[in-house]
């Protein structure tokens, strides 16, 4: 049978969007579609965003957050689903001391590097923050090697 965790770290990294929940002032979950980067071992995701959207503004008040990334090509309906879930705390990043987040993003979206550029986003020359999302729970997702399809995997 497939270790549901070497599925999951061959599978998260390949993922370019992810749908992420904060939580508004009232308590509802207020979903956004964001590009993505990662790093496993530990888990963090990634995402850069301008901080006065409504989601980076939710995050700073109310850090936990909840999301999903789906990676596979999609052709139809009764495809074979994989994917995978997660919650954990988001936190927006300092403008310096993070070169090693900002070349993981920046890693995987080179056509945006500019936009999180280390020396510019310490002089406050950059309109996007960077956010890290530090991951403590996961389920897979996976109609392919599971019957039931959903399996919890341990973060680290």
């Amino acid at each position: 049978m497939a270790d549901p965790r070497e599925l999951l770290e061959a599978y998260v990294p390949t993922a370019k969007v992810m749908q992420l929940a904060t939580v508004d002032e009232r308590g509802d979950p207020y979903v956004n579609n964001l590009w993505c980067a990662s790093t496993l071992r530990p888990d963090r995701l990634y995402f850069i965003s301008r901080p006065d959207r409504l989601h980076c503004e939710y995050l700073r008040q109310r850090p936990r957050v909840a999301g999903a990334l789906l990676a596979i090509e999609l052709t139809a309906p009764d495809q074979k689903v994989r994917g995978v879930t997660f919650t954990g705390t988001a936190v927006e990043l300092p403008r310096q001391g993070i070169d090693a987040q900002i070349s993981v993003y920046a890693g995987r979206w080179p056509q945006v590097a500019a936009a999180i550029d280390p020396v510019r986003m310490a002089a406050g020359e950059t309109h996007h923050r960077l956010y890290e999302i530090r991951v403590l729970s996961w389920v897979l997702y996976d109609e392919e090697n599971f019957k039931p399809p959903r399996q919890p995997v341990e973060a680290y």
